[in-house]
Order: C-alpha cells, then sequence, then structure tokens
C-alpha cells in the first residue's frame, strides 16, 4: 500500500487508512524507531499489561497476604530503630 507524506503544521506525516490499524490493532500511543533506513511504527505496551492474570495467580497461590507489621520482617537490620 502506498501512501504520501503530507504537511501538518510545521511538520509532515501520513495517514494510516483504517484497515491497517484494524489489522494491527494499533491505538493511542506509538513509538517510532528507526532501523535501517525504515520507520517502524509500534504500540507502546502498557506497562501494567498482565498485571490482572499476575493478581488473580496470586490470589489463587495465597501470594497476596498484606505485610504491614513488624511481625512479618525478615531483616534484622530493619527492625532496629531508624536515625535520621
Amino acid at each position: 500500500m502506498r501512501a504520501q507524506i503530507v504537511k501538518i503544521g510545521n511538520s509532515q506525516g501520513i495517514r494510516i487508512p483504517k484497515p491497517l490499524l484494524d489489522q494491527t490493532g494499533i491505538h493511542g500511543d506509538v513509538e517510532l524507531v528507526i532501523d535501517d533506513n525504515k520507520i517502524i511504527i509500534r504500540a507502546v505496551a502498557n506497562r501494567r499489561d498482565g498485571w490482572d492474570q499476575a493478581f488473580k495467580s496470586m490470589s489463587e497461590n495465597g501470594d497476596d497476604v498484606l505485610i504491614d507489621n513488624t511481625d512479618s520482617i525478615s531483616n534484622e537490620w530493619d527492625k532496629d530503630e531508624w536515625k535520621w
């Protein structure tokens, strides 16, 4: 598929046809990378992808216990009062 570079304000860009975006699933923010005189456009990975499954797995394994008291401190150096 061919496209033309068009002027957009002080920049230039291309219009990406909707079928291409639908086929790739790219939407929202993208990352642009130069590789061997090619411009690669790829979706920005969501840093929290997979968190839902990880939390579900932790819950199923009993690994999601709240650690907020001194009984659960495993380091001796952390039991002493801190002096600033």
